[in-house]
């Protein structure tokens, strides 16, 4: 990934303050239109919040921190690619080993409760 953390000095120009604005104004309007037209059908409502969510994002892509969460994305889905998943075998040795530590360890837990319940019945008396 890029190590660009040098922020340019035109990130926080008007243009993307108006835009930011825009896009937390359409994201209000899904929510308060959501709320006023509950009377109308479910699917018209979700069509309507679903298009001013796509409309936000699609402003909001266009600002410079838009753009940046873009280009990190894409490299996040270059290096996800890299990754070496682990076999079915593997995964279940795995999963297996977990689930008998764990249970080991809940019965260890168990018995250190049992052996001081019994001390400190044992030290007052009850």
């Amino acid at each position: 990934m890029k190590a660009n953390n040098a922020e340019t000095p035109d990130s926080s120009n008007g243009s993307d303050i108006f835009k930011w604005i825009v896009t937390f104004g359409l994201l209000a309007a899904a929510v308060v239109g959501n709320y006023l037209y509950g009377e109308m059908s479910v699917v018209i409502r979700a069509a309507g919040v679903v298009v001013l969510i796509a409309a936000a994002l699609g402003v909001s892509a266009t600002t410079t921190k838009g753009k940046a969460a873009i280009v990190f994305a894409r490299e996040s889905r270059m290096e996800v690619r890299k990754v070496v998943w682990p076999t079915r075998q593997e995964t279940m040795q795995t999963t297996l080993i977990v689930l008998a530590v764990c249970i080991v360890m809940a019965l260890v837990l168990w018995g250190i409760d049992g052996i001081m319940v019994r001390l400190v019945a044992l030290a007052t008396g009850v």
